[in-house]
């Protein structure tokens, strides 16, 4: 699942008239790189949720048959959230683990990699993370030396042990047991309250480590970081887009 739903506030006034998925990026809008990379690891189905604009992420996304997959979407009336999108697109990924990407992001990750780590550990919850020096501008996550996340921005009450401060990249995969700790009926609400409730009952959420290059592009002053990392010809990123911006 892409969350695509929401109308960009911090990055106006680009998002103005442009929802935030179709910011481009050496001529190609985010969101091609987004599904890419989700088809490079193995992913056949996509749901996308709209809201902002979300019929020219439609126009441009269409059936995804030029990336090679099939893409349905969720549309929402009013923003649910991100924990209240994920539900409202339950009957699209209730069948098996499912990964959950935010749209305004690029990563050096491979996916397949993440799949395997969260299936082998047997988590309802895997969360993709990584090491900033900004990390309290992000959010702290905390990891503890077995990798089970133990602390969500300061909101859970549990033991002190030694613990590693990470951030969260925007990628994770879910169980649809997961499904079961959200509220029945349709609503607004934030997958960070689902997690910190998990961890707070005692359920089990992961930490995977990821290493390579990471860009968050929700602000234009992230947004410019990384155009001009382009312009230097940083070749982290120019793998990233040569990698997954060839489908279309």
């Amino acid at each position: 699942m892409i969350l695509a739903a929401g109308r960009g506030e911090r990055l106006r006034p680009l998002t103005e008239q442009v929802p935030k998925p179709l910011i481009p990026l050496a001529g190609r809008p985010l969101i091609h790189y987004t599904l890419g990379m989700l088809r490079k690891c193995g992913v056949e189905d996509v749901v996308i949720n709209l809201h902002h604009l979300g019929e020219r992420i439609q126009a441009y996304v269409g059936d995804g048959s030029r990336w090679g997959l099939r893409v349905f979407y969720s549309l929402e009336s009013r923003l649910l959230g991100t924990g209240g999108g994920i539900q409202k697109s339950a009957p699209y990924l209730a069948g098996d683990a499912f990964l959950v990407l935010n749209a305004d992001i690029l990563a050096d990750l491979d996916l397949a990699d993440v799949l395997r780590f969260h299936r082998n550990n047997h988590a309802p919850v895997t969360l993709v993370l990584r090491q900033d020096p900004d990390v309290e501008r992000y959010g702290v996550i905390e990891v503890d030396g077995y990798g089970r996340v133990r602390q969500i921005l300061g909101r859970v009450h549990a033991a002190r042990v030694r613990r590693k401060r990470m951030m969260f990249t925007g990628i994770h995969v879910l169980e649809p047991a997961v499904f079961s700790h959200m509220p029945t009926q349709e609503e607004a609400f934030s997958i960070v309250d689902v997690y910190v409730a998990m961890l707070q009952a005692g359920e089990r959420i992961l930490g995977y480590e990821m290493k390579g290059f990471w860009a968050d592009l929700g602000t234009p002053e992230r947004y410019e970081v990384v155009r001009q990392l382009l312009e230097r010809g940083d070749p982290a990123l120019h793998r990233i887009l040569a990698e997954y911006g060839g489908a279309g």
